[in-house]
C-alpha cells in the first residue's frame, strides 16, 4: 500500500466516524423528542397544601424533625406541607394508608416517596410499581397533581435511582425528581446510616425537589 491509498483510507475512516456520531446524536435527540414528557404542574398559591407521603425517607429518620425534607422544602416553598412519613411502611400499606390523607387534608400536591422497603426486602417489582401507580391514580382522581421522587435500588458500589420510579414518571407522564435521594445515600458526609440521610441529605433533597417545582411550573 502506497502512502497515498493509506491517507485516503484514514480520511475515509475519519469521515465515517464522524457520520456515525453525527448519526447517533440525531437518534438520540429524536429519541428525546418523541418520549411523553411530564404534564406541566398547576401553579401553587400562596395558601396551598403539599402532601409528602411516603417512609422513613419522608418521616426524616436520621435527623431533627426540623431537618426533614418536608420541613426544609416548606422553608423554601413557602406553601404548607404536610409530613405523611411513616418509618417502615411498605408501598401496600401506603395504599391502605393513602386516600384517608388525601380525602382529610385536600392537597393541592402530593409529593410519592415510597417503595424503598419494597426494594430493601425484595418485594417484586411489578408488585410495587402497581402500588405506587395506584396510590397515583388515588391522587390524580381527585384532581390533585404528582410528583414522584425516586429511591435508590440496592448497590454494594455506588447507588442509583432504580429504573422503575423513572419508568412510571414516563408512561403516566409526571415529574420525578430521578437523583437526589441516590446522591445523598452515596455520600457518607450526607448521611445518618446506610438508608438514611442526615440533615445535610435532606437540605439537599429539598433543595433538589423545590427545584423541580420551579422548573415544573408549580412554584
Amino acid at each position: 500500500m502506497d502512502r497515498c491509498e493509506a491517507g485516503s483510507r484514514g480520511r475515509y475512516r475519519i469521515r465515517r466516524g464522524i457520520t456515525l456520531t453525527i448519526g447517533l446524536a440525531c437518534a438520540l435527540l429524536l429519541a428525546a423528542a418523541c418520549s411523553p414528557q411530564p404534564e406541566a404542574l398547576t401553579p401553587l398559591a400562596p395558601d396551598a397544601v403539599i402532601l409528602a407521603f411516603g417512609d422513613s425517607l419522608t418521616a426524616g429518620t436520621g435527623a431533627a424533625p426540623q431537618s426533614s425534607y418536608p420541613s426544609r422544602l416548606e422553608a423554601l416553598s413557602g406553601r404548607r406541607v404536610i409530613n405523611a412519613g411513616n418509618p417502615g411502611e411498605r408501598s401496600r400499606g401506603g395504599v391502605e394508608r393513602l386516600p384517608g390523607l388525601l380525602d382529610e387534608h385536600r392537597p393541592d400536591l402530593l409529593i410519592l416517596t415510597h417503595g424503598g422497603n419494597d426494594l430493601l426486602r425484595r418485594v417484586d417489582t411489578a408488585e410495587t410499581r402497581e402500588n405506587l401507580e395506584t396510590m397515583i391514580g388515588f391522587a390524580r382522581d381527585r384532581g390533585i397533581d404528582v410528583v414522584l421522587v425516586a429511591v435508590p435500588a440496592p448497590a454494594l458500589l455506588r447507588l442509583r435511582s432504580d429504573p422503575m420510579y423513572a419508568k412510571i414518571a414516563q408512561r403516566l407522564r409526571i415529574p420525578v425528581e430521578d437523583g437526589a435521594l441516590a446522591h445523598v445515600l452515596s455520600r457518607d458526609a450526607m448521611k445518618a446510616d446506610p438508608i438514611h440521610p442526615n440533615g445535610d441529605g435532606y437540605r439537599y433533597v429539598a433543595e433538589r425537589i423545590h427545584r423541580l417545582l420551579v422548573e415544573t411550573g408549580a412554584l
